[in-house]
C-alpha cells in the first residue's frame, strides 16, 4: 500500500491560504464542545481498546479515557484558543546602512508528523496546537488505541467540515507498523516528526527517520531530599509527584536522601505505603525503612532498579552522603526530564538549579508540574529532553520556525 496520497494530500492543505486567526479559534472551541457532546462515543469507543489491554500494562492508564479526562482536554483547547498565536510575531527588525529593512518573524514548521502510543489524548493536543500555529498533522498512533483515536479524528473532521476546512489540515494514518515506516521515509512532504512514547519508541525513531526529528523524551525522575529539606513539604512532595498519575513520564522514580535524614525516611514515605508503592531501596534506606514500611512492598535495590522510568506505582531511593554526591547521582542517571531539589538551604537551591541539566529543575515543589498546560502553554505536543530548536514543554512558539523578511528599494549588492 502506497501512503503518498495521505502525504500529498497534507502537503496541499499547507499550500492553502492561512485561516483567520478568528476562524482558528472558533473551530477549535467548537471541537472543544464537539468532544464534551460526545463522550459517550468515545468513551465506548476507548473502551474497545481497554478491552485489548491487560489493565496491569503500564500503558493502560494513559490509553484511559474518563468524562472527567475528556472535559480536561478540552479545557486545554479552549486554553489554546484564548492564548495569542505566535505566528507573524517579529522577533527582530534591523535597518541595515544600505536601506534594506530586515526583520525575523514566526513561521509554521509546516507539516508536523506525530508518532504515539497509547494516548488518545495526543490526538486533540497535536491538532489544537498545529491547528493553532497554521501547522498541518500527520498523525500515527498506535494499534491499542486506534478505536479511540478514529473516533476523535471523526469528531475533529466533522467540524472541521462544517465550517468547509480541508479535513487534510489533521491526517490519522492507519495503525499498521507500514504506515510508521511510511512516515519515517516521507522526505519532501513532512518537515519534522516528533515521537511521543517509550523510550524504545523513540529510540527507533531517532535511529530511523529520513525526516528531522524532535526527541519528546523519556522521564527518569528524581527528587532530591537534603540535609536542609522540610520534612512536611518533602513528605507532601514525594507523594504528589510519585502517586498523582504514575503512568506519565514526570512521575517521579528515584527518591535520593541526604544519610543524615535517614531517621526522617519512614515519615517520608508513610502516605507512599497508604497508597502502595513499592519501594527498592539502597542498604541504608532499607535499614532505615525495615521496622516501619510493609514487607510486601519494600525490597533491596538492585542496579537495575536506578535510572530506571518505572510508569508505575514502584520507586528507587538512593542514600548519598552530601549534596555534591545527590548532583553527581542525578548527571549520571537522568533522562534530563524534570529534577527536584527539597532543601532550605538557599545556597544549594541556587546551584541545583543552574548545574542540573534538564528541562525542568525545581525548588520545593513537585514535579508532576512538568506540563505545557501547567505551565501557561494551554496544552503540549510533548516534552523535549534535547537542547536543538526546543526543550522543555513544547507549547505554539516551540511549533514555530522563523523566517528573514528583507524589504528594499532596488538595493543591489556589488562585490
Amino acid at each position: 500500500m502506497s501512503y503518498n496520497i495521505y502525504f500529498e494530500n497534507a502537503r496541499v492543505a499547507g499550500r492553502k491560504p492561512t485561516l483567520a486567526p478568528a476562524l482558528i479559534n472558533q473551530v477549535l472551541l467548537d471541537v472543544a464542545a464537539e468532544a464534551i457532546a460526545q463522550t459517550n462515543l468515545i468513551l465506548a469507543e476507548n473502551q474497545k481498546d481497554l478491552d485489548l489491554m491487560d489493565p496491569k500494562d503500564p500503558k493502560y492508564d494513559r490509553l484511559k479515557l474518563t468524562a472527567a479526562r475528556i472535559e480536561a482536554i478540552a479545557a486545554d483547547m479552549i486554553s489554546v484558543a484564548k492564548l495569542d498565536s505566535p505566528l507573524g510575531k517579529q522577533l527582530s527588525e534591523a535597518q541595515m546602512p544600505n536601506g534594506l529593512s530586515i526583520s525575523k518573524v514566526r513561521v509554521p514548521l509546516g507539516v508536523v508528523g506525530v508518532i504515539y502510543e497509547a494516548r488518545p489524548n495526543v490526538t486533540f493536543d497535536v491538532f489544537a496546537l498545529c491547528f493553532k500555529t497554521g501547522n498541518i498533522s500527520i498523525l500515527k498512533g498506535g494499534s491499542d488505541a486506534d478505536y479511540s483515536n478514529r473516533a476523535i479524528i471523526g469528531i475533529i473532521h466533522n467540524v472541521l467540515n462544517k465550517h468547509h476546512i480541508d479535513t487534510n489540515m489533521v491526517t490519522l494514518l492507519p495503525a499498521e507498523r507500514e504506515a510508521t515506516a511510511a512516515l519515517l521515509n516521507a522526505i519532501g512532504y513532512v518537515d519534522v516528526l516528533i515521537p511521543r512514547g517509550s523510550q524504545s519508541l523513540i529510540d527507533f525513531v531517532r535511529d530511523n527517520s529520513k525526516v528531522p526529528v524532535i526527541e519528546t523524551g523519556a522521564g527518569i525522575v528524581h527528587t532530591y531530599f537534603d540535609l536542609t529539606g522540610n520534612l512536611e513539604k518533602g513528605a507532601e512532595i514525594i507523594a504528589n509527584a510519585k502517586t498523582r498519575r504514575v503512568s506519565v513520564c514526570n512521575a517521579l522514580d528515584c527518591l535520593i536522601i541526604h544519610a543524615e535524614r535517614l531517621s526522617d525516611l519512614p515519615r517520608l514515605s508513610h502516605v507512599l505505603s497508604e497508597k502502595g508503592v513499592e519501594l527498592f531501596a539502597d542498604e541504608r534506606a532499607y535499614e532505615a525503612l525495615k521496622a516501619s514500611y510493609p514487607d510486601a512492598l519494600l525490597h533491596k535495590a538492585q542496579p537495575e532498579h536506578f535510572g530506571t522510568e518505572f510508569l508505575s506505582m514502584k520507586m528507587a531511593i538512593k542514600t548519598v552522603d552530601s549534596f555534591e554526591a545527590a548532583l553527581e547521582y542525578i548527571a549520571i542517571n537522568s533522562s534530563k526530564h524534570s529534577e527536584a531539589i527539597i532543601s532550605e538551604d538557599a545556597e544549594n537551591i541556587a546551584t541545583f538549579l543552574n548545574d542540573v541539566d534538564a528541562a525542568a529543575v525545581y525548588a520545593n515543589a513537585s514535579t508532576a508540574f512538568t506540563d505545557g498546560a501547567q505551565f501557561g502553554l494551554g496544552a503540549e505536543i510533548g516534552i523535549s529532553t534535547q537542547k536543538l530548536h526546543a526543550r522543555g514543554p513544547m507549547g505554539l512558539e516551540e511549533l514555530t520556525s522563523y523566517k528573514w523578511i528583507v524589504k528594499g528599494n532596488g538595493q543591489t549588492r556589488n562585490p
